[in-house]
């Protein structure tokens, strides 16, 4: 087992409805080392259900952090995993788990890795999906495909820490990456400016950052290469502050 990588997983549940499902998440935590739990808008996670499944595990329901929203359980982390089976153009490509896994592994030594589990009875909004860095899915049967949140947590931690890693050619990132509060702040300042030069749909504007986000990710941009970004939106922002908007015919 990958216990360096063990150490810098964190596990997110967004507002899981089952203090039973929290429990055997710690308990799977547990299993494979991880002990970093983050939770949005849960349950009772202290519930007694919670405990029971915990069994030896327990210990980490007292230590969970909990969050308001996704933004704020991701905002320190330069790579998270959307885990979720449903595709969509605003989902972008779906990952197979052990291909997100050789990402993982080939992340900087001091990086967390965030992976990113939905509610029960209905899992990610394509919004949080966009908030993740990459979306991963495990291969099931059509008949059947939904898979329980404990269990899909460990399955993902079992992909995830597994040793030695026998899912393809692990590619380093040699770079630092931003967090994800650093990135928010540069998909907001975009938005802004895109908004204003008319070029959004202001009724589906996740149609066009959605897909400006994928971009983004896929770079595996560093620290400097945002700042390039940063200062070339804000130029781009104080130039069009006199613009009265896109021309119409006449």
């Amino acid at each position: 087992m990958n216990l360096t990588l063990s150490k810098r997983i964190s596990i997110v549940l967004v507002e899981p409805q089952s203090p039973g499902n929290i429990g055997m998440t710690a308990r799977a935590m547990a299993n494979f080392g991880v002990s970093d739990l983050r939770l949005v808008n849960p349950c009772q996670h202290l519930h007694p259900e919670a405990r029971k499944f915990a069994v030896g595990a327990a210990p980490l329901l007292g230590k969970a952090q909990i969050f308001p929203d996704l933004g704020a359980a991701l905002a320190d982390l330069p790579m998270a995993v959307a885990a979720t089976r449903r595709t969509g153009k605003l989902r972008g490509e779906l990952l197979d788990v052990s291909a997100a896994a050789c990402l993982a592994a080939g992340s900087p030594p001091t990086e967390r890795v965030g992976l990113v589990f939905g509610r029960e009875d209905s899992g990610l909004t394509s919004e949080e999906v966009s908030l993740c860095t990459h979306a991963a899915s495990i291969a099931t049967a059509p008949e059947v495909g939904s898979i329980n949140l404990a269990q899909a947590v460990l399955v993902f931690l079992y992909e995830f820490t597994r040793q030695p890693l026998a899912t393809g050619r692990v590619e380093p990132v040699a770079a630092e990456r931003p967090p994800q509060a650093e990135l928010e702040e540069l998909f907001a300042q975009m938005e802004q400016v895109l908004t204003q030069i008319a070029f959004l749909n202001p009724s589906r504007p996740a149609a066009v950052m959605n897909r400006l986000r994928r971009m983004i990710h896929r770079t595996d941009i560093d620290r400097q290469e945002l700042s390039l970004l940063r200062g070339m939106w804000s130029q781009l922002q104080w130039s069009i502050n006199d613009w009265r908007g896109r021309k119409r015919g006449g």
